[in-house]
């Protein structure tokens, strides 16, 4: 047995009907050429009939809510689902993406599931044919970053590979070449022991310099239609963006990409939020999850977070993304003079009763931020699954009741693919923000063409 760390146990402690905690990714591939009609069925049945044993932490199943335990009578048959589309639409793709997103995962066998949807239409006439892959996982197995790599550890970068290592099956090259070593009680206690300075003198320089503009908390986070209470709908919208027109806009300003996609992002929720007369004075705040992984690792959650001021409040762009990158600087130098487990303390004690209040909600009108906007690393290696190619990468995240928005997104090969969750019910019109997003990357080019001309 393994036991559950604190983060697992907070994801499963988070979960209700109405509020699963698995996180997920759509997957798209284009068939190889000359590929028969029969492609993804085959497929599927080979994945179906594989003698490939399931490998951690795909075999792990929860015991006494405390452990991970190796599932002796694993089948295959509860987690892989094969689905064919009627009309081959991507309406009717995202309706039923939508659909099992919102279903919460049987906690009786090991916590993820693997959706092969076939009968997708190309994107033009003249473009390979299509199937998708949703594959869905409990937050408390992994992180987004530990979630992308076993995926993309089960796919070949050979288009003419047509061996298939199914991503719930390790081999020995796709172990961790650094493996984490075994950790004794004694040393668990020393470390916990050793954040207790560091991590009280950073809460002493807070207080002591609160004149920082940009030292924004979880107490001042602002009330908005992003938190409210949520149903059990879900609404997956995706959109897929070209990278170097973030990293232009990154250059001319001389901010991080990352910087700019919070930019982006900010002023389409100022946007968002001001058609439905909903805009607060003070501005929004995000979590923005950052990877704490030192290794090649892909179990478990090593993840922590930034608050970060959006500066929805702001008119001017160019403010806006300046305020954001002083935000986030503020934080990753906070964060830089901490170990891993200072960094853990410390994101604990400073967002701990934000966790508490939603896993509670003893004060739901009261959020200790507005929503999650995560940025998951990927290469731009091309991947093949039996010689058809991987093409886009949507993630889809988790809701909070009193959270009703998720912006994740995955940095794939030369695009940004942008995967919205949202709670359709409790955010009116919200399937516009894709075209928001946009329009406020447009905004930003328009800026540099105005500042290049002569």
């Amino acid at each position: 047995m393994r036991a559950l760390s604190l983060t697992d146990h907070l994801f499963l402690l988070l979960e209700s009907d109405n509020q699963p905690m698995h996180i997920s990714g759509l997957c798209f591939f284009e068939l190889p050429k000359n590929a028969d009609a029969n492609f993804v069925k085959k497929l599927v049945q080979q994945m179906a009939t594989s003698d490939m044993p399931a490998t951690a932490p795909f075999n792990q199943l929860l015991t006494y809510k405390a452990f991970w335990s190796r599932d002796d009578d694993f089948d295959i048959n509860h987690h892989l689902t094969y689905h064919l589309l009627d009309d081959g639409s991507e309406e009717t793709l995202m309706a039923y993406v939508s659909g099992q997103h919102s279903q919460i995962l049987n906690r009786n066998h090991p916590l993820w599931e693997c959706h092969v949807i076939d009968g997708l239409s190309p994107v033009t006439q003249d473009k390979p044919r299509r199937f998708a892959i949703y594959l869905k996982m409990h937050h408390a197995m992994a992180d987004g970053v530990a979630a992308m790599r076993l995926f993309k550890r089960s796919l070949s970068v050979s288009p003419d590979a047509k061996f298939v290592w199914h991503f719930w099956s390790k081999n020995q090259q796709r172990h961790s070449k650094n493996p984490p070593k075994h950790r004794t009680i004694i040393s668990l206690i020393k470390e916990q022991v050793g954040t207790i300075k560091p991590v009280a003198q950073e809460f002493i320089k807070r207080l002591k310099h609160p004149q920082y503009s940009n030292a924004i908390s979880t107490f001042n986070t602002p009330p908005s239609i992003l938190n409210q209470r949520i149903s059990k709908s879900r609404l997956l919208i995706t959109q897929s963006l070209e990278k170097q027109r973030f990293l232009s806009i990154a250059e001319h300003f001389q901010v991080s990409t990352n910087d700019v996609v919070l930019a982006v992002c900010a002023g389409a929720l100022r946007e968002y939020l001001s058609a439905q007369n909903c805009l607060p004075d003070t501005p929004l705040t995000a979590f923005v999850p950052i990877s704490l992984r030192q290794d090649d690792s892909d179990l478990g959650n090593q993840l922590s977070f930034l608050l970060t001021n959006l500066a929805t409040n702001e008119t001017d762009a160019v403010t806006r993304l300046n305020t954001i990158r002083a935000s986030i600087i503020d934080g990753k130098n906070r964060f830089s003079r901490m170990t891993q487990a200072q960094i853990i303390n410390y994101s604990l004690i400073s967002y701990g009763w934000a966790g508490i209040n939603l896993a509670t909600k003893l004060a739901p009108k009261k959020q200790g931020f507005n929503l999650i906007i995560s940025n998951i690393p990927s290469d731009d290696t091309s991947h093949y699954l039996n010689g058809a190619k991987l093409t886009q990468i949507f993630p889809a995240s988790v809701l909070l009741d009193g959270q009703a928005l998720n912006i994740t997104l995955a940095n794939h090969q030369d695009k940004l693919d942008f995967g919205i969750t949202a709670c359709p019910i409790t955010l009116p019109n919200i399937e516009k923000l894709p075209s928001l997003i946009k329009n406020q990357l447009l905004q930003y080019e328009c800026l540099i063409d105005n500042t290049t001309q002569p």
